[in-house]
């Protein structure tokens, strides 16, 4: 996956002129921060320079885990047609971008930001999004919501890891009472990430939520450690994202793991494949989560006719009715 060529054209105008040693260098502290999940009290684009370092090396990352991440709600949910949008850590717009071009319904946007130099990066891509109301907020999503008005999709994506554990309960129930339609939770692909989802999970089912994706059911997650649910998208690299992150292969593969939560539930629970599929000469073996609430792996052949020919069609992500199959 690649961004899109407005975005992408606008990081390249943004960047144009930053030294390449600068860029490197915040570009190692912005990634150790993310993989240590440091909470020091201070932000991870905290300024220009750390914001400018992310557009070069996570953006691409981030927009295509938040854009597949979408997509699935939409197959999901396929008459969901959001006209209002709230998007919590915003950084510089990565949810905007993504939920936009997937959506023309959507009209109007707020997004809540901490980071000054996060929102003025996020304002200067968001020029080019032909949309009326583009609104950006100064504010902590954990002390900040109070006033905020409800929107058809809400979403936090790569916010969880740099909030206190404690706080994290009544965020997730305060996005839940801001949600007029569905709520969209995106965190790193890690056994911690895993865990943070699945904590949130449990808390809006408590509410009366309705899980959409990824999950096809409401039952205990079937999986135990040292496995973890998670998914992954091959992200190609642009030359400067190549040279900030000195790197010679030309894509990375962002692993992340998400959650849809619905007010509206579904009617059809497909089982998901939770693993890369491993194809061979007339079969395929996948790795599914099933409505029952079990996992387990599902060996496919010719002689399963119809369903054999869409399970040897399927990625990693992907869903499987094997009620009509």
């Amino acid at each position: 996956m690649e961004l899109p060529a407005e975005l992408r054209q606008a990081v390249e105008r943004l960047l144009d002129g930053v030294p390449l040693a600068t860029l490197k260098q915040a570009s190692r502290t912005l990634s150790d921060r993310y993989r240590a999940e440091v909470r020091d009290g201070r932000l991870h684009m905290g300024d220009d320079i750390a914001a400018k370092a992310y557009l070069a090396t996570r953006l691409p990352a981030t927009y295509a885990a938040v854009r597949t991440s979408l997509e699935a709600l939409a197959d999901t949910l396929p008459d969901f047609a959001p006209t209002t949008m709230l998007d919590i850590g915003a950084g510089p717009g990565t949810v905007l971008w993504a939920a936009t071009d997937l959506w023309t319904s959507i009209e109007a946007a707020t997004l809540l930001e901490a980071s000054n130099a996060a929102r003025k990066v996020g304002q200067t891509l968001a020029a080019s999004i032909d949309k009326p109301q583009i609104r950006w907020q100064a504010g902590d999503g954990t002390i900040d919501l109070a006033d905020m008005p409800a929107a058809d999709l809400v979403t936090m994506a790569y916010v969880m890891d740099e909030i206190a554990p404690a706080s994290l309960p009544r965020l997730i129930e305060r996005l839940w009472q801001l949600t007029a339609g569905t709520l969209l939770i995106v965190e790193p692909g890690t056994p911690a990430g895993w865990q943070r989802i699945l904590d949130a999970r449990t808390r809006l089912i408590a509410v009366g939520a309705a899980i959409a994706a990824p999950c096809p059911h409401h039952a205990p997650c079937p999986l135990t450690a040292p496995d973890w649910c998670h998914f992954s998208r091959r992200v190609a690299r642009s030359r400067l994202h190549r040279l900030a992150k000195d790197a010679d292969v030309p894509w990375e593969d962002e692993k992340f793991i998400y959650l849809a939560a619905s007010r509206t539930p579904r009617a059809a629970r497909p089982a998901r494949v939770l693993a890369p599929p491993k194809a061979g000469s007339g079969k395929v073996a996948l790795k599914l989560c099933q409505p029952a609430g079990t996992v387990s792996e599902r060996l496919f052949t010719k002689r399963d006719g119809e369903t054999f020919k869409a399970a040897r069609r399927l990625d990693w992500g992907d869903v499987l009715d094997l009620e009509s199959g």
